[in-house]
């Protein structure tokens, strides 16, 4: 039986009633777009972080777009990131007009904060820091920075759900932070969903206005740009029932975590670490090897999937080699992704299965090439 490095099924199991009453709760309401589940879900998760607002959209990468664009970025602009990331942060960048300006990773995959002062021009509008793999980026000097340029920060929490740094969780150390509910994440809907969340009036009013047409009221449009950005009703009662659940799906993915780092320690192979101040919640489990190809192959053949985040640098893409990068530019970002792979990793996953990859891994990286 084959290993995923990410499934539900076993998870949908223990949850389907839970899930399949969501799923009538919304079909017996009589309304099935921005209604009672929507709003529930947007003061739930907004409580959750201890913020006023939260605006949910129809993906991730529409939460960091829209939250963009509430901030004000737009045509002509720069939006300081990273390249070691999934491509919608930076497909997201580019849909607002504006251009994506890179700055290297450290050895944690983590932005490299100090680096970006030297980034900054007088174009730069906003700082995107991608808090990834479940843990967040350095964000003190981050802020610092741009209080000092008057720079807007919009944090991309897609991969850290529950994540805190020194006490503070992800997504509250920005003017906005953006969320995605992609069924992979550590609070996964079904299907497609996003949120923003603020503590901003005016971006939390901006925001409404851009995921549904630029409309205040039905039929009257206020103000452009807007889009059909609206989280699904249905999508969002799940999310309800799952939000309950987030400390319990964080444990259990320590657990994995903590699974890994024992049955591993006296390997060759780089485990990941948690940053100084960092609560990680191990969206997924990130692993170095310079024989990472190799390795990937071996539990193939012992049906076990694995899997790499991210194998290219965004930077190194075609359909962003008109930004003007060249292979050397970020060397740590472009070391790191030749090196890196990602074992199973989620709530479910059970105790034999991880001792199998476990055993497979180990039995692997004891042979030479």
């Amino acid at each position: 039986m084959t290993i995923r490095v990410w499934g539900y099924l076993d998870e949908y199991a223990a949850e389907r009633e839970e899930i399949l009453d969501a799923v009538d709760t919304v079909f017996g309401s009589g309304r099935l777009v921005l209604a009672d589940s929507v709003r529930s879900f947007e003061e739930e998760f907004a409580a959750r972080h201890g913020v006023p607002h939260c605006v949910g959209v129809d993906n991730g990468t529409n939460a960091v777009k829209l939250g963009l664009e509430a901030l004000g970025v737009g045509p002509g602009d720069e939006v300081i990131t990273v390249s070691n990331t999934a491509a919608p942060t930076v497909v997201a960048i580019a849909g607002t007009g504006a251009t994506p300006v890179f700055v290297d990773v450290r050895e944690d995959y983590l932005m490299d904060v100090s680096q970006v002062a030297a980034a900054i021009t007088p174009r730069t509008r906003c700082l995107l820091p991608v808090h990834l793999y479940g843990q967040c980026v350095d964000m003190a000097p981050l802020e610092e920075l741009a209080a000092r340029h008057g720079l807007a920060v919009l944090e991309d929490c897609a991969q850290a759900h529950g994540a805190r740094h020194h006490g503070r969780i992800a997504g509250t150390m920005g003017r906005a932070a953006a969320f995605s509910f992609y069924p992979t994440k550590v609070l996964g809907a079904y299907g497609d969903g996003g949120a923003v969340v603020t503590s901003d009036a005016e971006v939390d009013g901006a925001l409404r206005r851009l995921r549904y047409y630029g409309m205040e009221e039905r039929y009257y449009v206020t103000g452009l740009p807007g889009h059909n950005s609206r989280l699904d009703e249905v999508q969002a009662e799940i999310l309800r029932r799952k939000l309950r659940r987030l400390d319990d799906y964080v444990a259990a993915r320590r657990e994995v975590a903590r699974r890994y780092a024992e049955g591993l320690a006296d390997t060759d192979l780089i485990l990941p670490e948690t940053a100084p101040g960092n609560e990680h919640v191990y969206y997924v489990h990130v692993v170095r090897h310079p024989r990472r190809d190799e390795i990937i192959e071996a539990l193939r053949e012992r049906d076990i999937e694995l899997n790499i985040s991210y194998p290219w640098p965004i930077h190194t893409m075609t359909g962003f080699a008109h930004l003007g990068y060249r292979e050397g530019s970020l060397p740590v970002t472009e070391r790191l992704a030749r090196e890196i792979f990602s074992l199973p990793m989620y709530p479910s996953l059970t105790t034999d299965a991880q001792d199998r990859v476990i055993e497979a891994l180990r039995d692997v990286l004891k042979t030479r090439s």
